[in-house]
Order: C-alpha cells, then sequence, then structure tokens
C-alpha cells in the first residue's frame, strides 16, 4: 500500500479487508501458535476432490466503496458488509416475560428500530443471535465491528457496562440512552445520554415522537463524526483504539 501511495486511512482498510478474505478462503492459518498465510497450493491440497463436493458455491463478496477515501474501493467480505449496515443493540435481557425482557421489547421495537429507519441501519439485540447474559465470539464481534451501538443503560446492568467498555475501547459511534429513574455512573456521565421517561404511560406514549426524532438526530451526529468519537477510554488513551485493532 505504501508503494503504491495509499492514504494511511485506506492502506489500513485494505490490511483488514486483505485478512478477512484470506481467512475467509482458508488461506490463513494457525501454524506453531500463529497465524500465518499458506500458499494456495497447500490449501489446495486441502480441499476435498470435485466428485466429493455436495455444494459447488462460491465464497460470497460485496464490492463496495469505501467511505475512508473518495474513489477508493474495497472487496469486503459478507460478514464485514453486514456489519456495515448494523446496529447492535446493547441492553439488559433479562428472563422471559420479566420486567426488564418488556423493558428491552419495548425500548427496541417502539424507539430505537423507529430511530433507526433514516440510516437504514438494522438492529441486532444480542438475545437474537445467542444466549442472553453470555459473552460469545459472536456477541464480541457484533460489539467491536458494526458501524453503530447503541447501549440502554437503565437498571444497571454490569454486563451491559462490560460491553459499553469494550466498545469505548474501539473508539467507535455509541449512542446512549436510559430511563430517566435510573443514574449514570460517575465514569460516563459526560458522554450524553438521552433520558426518556417511562414511568406513567400517559406521558411516555405522547412522548414517544420526540424520543425516536432526538434519539435519531443522535445517530446522525455519531455516524457523520464517527473518528471524533471521545469517551474516558480515549480521552486518557487515545492510541488505544489502534492497538487493540
Amino acid at each position: 500500500m505504501k508503494d503504491f501511495d495509499v492514504p494511511v486511512d485506506a492502506s489500513e482498510e485494505a490490511v483488514d479487508t486483505f485478512i478477512v478474505n484470506l481467512r475467509e478462503v482458508g488461506l490463513l492459518k494457525t501454524l506453531s501458535g500463529a497465524e500465518r498465510v499458506i500458499s494456495i497450493d497447500m490449501r489446495l491440497d486441502e480441499l476435498p476432490s470435485k466428485s466429493e463436493r455436495t455444494v459447488d458455491a462460491p465464497i460470497p463478496y460485496l464490492q463496495m466503496p469505501s467511505t475512508s477515501t473518495e474513489g477508493y474501493n474495497a472487496v469486503i467480505t459478507a460478514d464485514r458488509a453486514d456489519f456495515e449496515t448494523t446496529a447492535f443493540y446493547i441492553s439488559p435481557i433479562g428472563e422471559e416475560n420479566s420486567d426488564t425482557r418488556r423493558h428491552a421489547d419495548l425500548f427496541s421495537a417502539s424507539i430505537v428500530e423507529p430511530a433507526l429507519e433514516q440510516s437504514k441501519l438494522k438492529l441486532v439485540r444480542a438475545d437474537k443471535i445467542d444466549s442472553p447474559g453470555i459473552i460469545t465470539r459472536q456477541i464480541l464481534d457484533y460489539i467491536i465491528n458494526s458501524r453503530l451501538v447503541i447501549v440502554d443503560l437503565s437498571f444497571g446492568n454490569p454486563n451491559v457496562f462490560y460491553e459499553l467498555a469494550i466498545r469505548h475501547m474501539m473508539r467507535k459511534p455509541i449512542v446512549q440512552i436510559m430511563r430517566s429513574r435510573d443514574r449514570i455512573p460517575f465514569d460516563i456521565n459526560q458522554s450524553r445520554t438521552i433520558k426518556i421517561d417511562d414511568d406513567d404511560i400517559y406521558s411516555f406514549v405522547p412522548k414517544l415522537p420526540v424520543y425516536i426524532a432526538t434519539i435519531s438526530a443522535q445517530i446522525r451526529q455519531a455516524l457523520d463524526n464517527s473518528d471524533a468519537v471521545d469517551n474516558p477510554i480515549s480521552v486518557y488513551f487515545p492510541k488505544l483504539h489502534a492497538v487493540v485493532e
């Protein structure tokens, strides 16, 4: 990339895309405890012969324009493209039929999803992809790679704050919401949090359009200024996200 004078931000994306595609086609293998690029011949030797295959399907990829540099194109795998169109919802989930679960369902369906319509991002919630309360590789992938994360700080759930801290390390767009009756912890009280008063249904329902519009505006602002995401970690350790990536 440097030899061809590709801008630094585009170079990083190119390297990341290259590694993702290597892994996708099986050319990145763990050997002697480290990931190494293997030759195409070695990979072909591992593949079954045509007579042994049951399905002959190409590896999916999408040709998408990069958002970091105008006019620069990159090949992005289907998984990567999915993250680019995803808003991951970090929220207290709770057991089926519990107050916490009803809260999560109400906020996601009545407020968050409508607020995402303008940005055309799809909402993904942890309990829809895996067992709630368990941090899996799949959930971590969404926290780290999704274009946007919306976090509901209601109930002071420890899992929520754990996942929020991971996103903070990545220094990527976040929108924070919570019930107005809950208290924002000191560590993150300088980050803007949209408070939603759901104590009284008769005042909550008429205010739904206001809450939706406010969150939608915050989403737009977060996505438009994705390179200027400040949080307690980024303020004191501004280069940490680069080390993590």
